[in-house]
């Protein structure tokens, strides 16, 4: 069962609209299904939507962001806990200790490191929580085209690629993750350090 998720998406909004909307209906979705929210702490872009989305219908929205963030008032000041922390990597370990699950929205440059950050942590066995992308409007298509196209090409082993859980469906995202079973990797770490 997943009680906390951290989700990770944009600091911006987006050009198209559908983002936005996306955002809010996943954050009024968590809230619905009493799974608290663990994300960036900011107000801004994708962020702050599903925050408020989260805040909005009841829901525990849990921030966690950096001191010089704040300092630069991109913060979230309502929510129900906010932990400000140093340095970046802080802010991603407590990230991934409060949350159970983690699931990727839209987003750029940060969204994708900190999703492949716990997808490589996954791998390597480091933790055994599910992980997904809700792929809003086919905007990770061609990225998940790519990471089949690594596995093609002997960069990914498909049981690490099959880690990830993908949807359009923010119920079926959800549904599916809190059912996920990990592989077991103990064998491919062993194998590789003998090698």
């Amino acid at each position: 069962m997943i009680g906390s998720l951290c989700v990770f998406c944009g600091s911006n909004s987006g050009a198209d609209p559908i983002y936005a909307n996306v955002a809010r209906d996943f954050g009024a979705l968590l809230a619905k299904s009493n799974i608290a929210l663990v994300y960036g702490g900011g107000h801004v872009g994708l962020m702050g939507i599903v925050a408020d989305a989260v805040l909005a219908g009841g829901g525990k929205a849990i921030g966690v962001i950096p001191r010089m963030l704040w300092n630069r008032e991109v913060g979230h000041r309502n929510l129900t806990e906010l932990h400000i922390v140093e340095t970046m990597h802080e802010r991603k370990a407590m990230m991934a200790s409060l949350s159970d699950a983690f699931v990727a929205l839209p987003g750029g440059l940060g969204t994708l490191e900190e999703i492949f950050e716990v997808w490589t942590w996954a791998q390597l066995g480091i933790h055994r929580k599910p992980l997904g992308f809700l792929d809003a409007n086919g905007f990770y298509a061609p990225l998940l085209d790519f990471l089949d196209r690594a596995v093609d090409a002997g960069f990914i082993r498909a049981q690490h690629r099959s880690m990830a859980t993908v949807d359009v469906d923010p119920r079926s995202l959800l549904r599916r993750m809190s059912e996920y079973q990990p592989p077991v990797v103990e064998k491919w770490i062993s194998d590789k350090l003998s090698s």
